[in-house]
């Protein structure tokens, strides 16, 4: 449950997050990011989704467990048995190449992409500063030193993909005479499509 008057809002790590997860960051004063959960598969935490000329793409992380069903996220490793940081930027760029703030981004986010992270904790952290830096973010985001229960009194965003705004007006994006909106992508998404905009909209104005 979540409580609107929480001073912290407490989230799952993230790879490369969506518009809703910032808009919370952007409307609290401190995050707290949940590294201490035994790690659930197949979710925001080594998934993204951006628009591509052939529809949304689901980029995923691959990770290494090392103690199976019991690792905690903050000791999830990442693969690299195969290049699935080279193919995910030749997928970001091959969807965003013609945006209009592409490269405006471009460098900073690449270099990070292609770095050989060993935890995806690591990953997930080095591309959030990134996205709070551009997006001039004033929240405090820190790391969880201890697992707390879901409880009735927190701002509890830990165990879903936060949603955006329902009212949250349209932007223009790449493909938008394809498809329609696509609401809740990737930051990415926001960022390259309005730029230095995205502030606003993250802020509601």
């Amino acid at each position: 449950m979540n409580n609107g008057n929480c001073h912290e809002v407490l989230l799952p790590t993230a790879y490369l997050p969506s518009v809703g997860y910032f808009r919370l960051m952007a409307h609290y004063p401190a995050a707290a990011v949940e590294l201490l959960e035994t790690y659930p598969k197949q979710t925001l935490r080594n998934r993204a989704s951006i628009l591509t000329a052939n529809g949304i793409l689901r980029l995923s992380v691959p990770v290494v467990r090392p103690y199976g069903n019991h690792t905690l996220t903050q000791d999830i490793g990442i693969s690299y048995s195969e290049p699935w940081n080279i193919r995910h930027w030749r997928a970001i760029t091959s969807a965003y190449n013609a945006s209009p703030f592409f490269l405006y981004y471009r460098d900073e986010l690449e270099d990070v992409l292609r770095r050989r992270h060993e935890r995806l904790v690591d990953l997930n952290g080095a591309l959030t500063r990134l996205f709070v830096k551009w997006l001039k973010i004033e929240c405090t985001v820190r790391h969880t030193d201890r697992f707390t229960p879901p409880e009735g009194d927190l701002c509890d965003f830990r165990f879903q993909d936060p949603p955006d705004r329902p009212d949250a007006p349209p932007y223009y994006q790449v493909f938008n005479t394809k498809f329609a909106f696509q609401r809740n992508l990737s930051i990415i998404d926001l960022l390259f499509n309005l730029g230095p905009e995205s502030t606003e909209y993250l802020n509601g104005q």
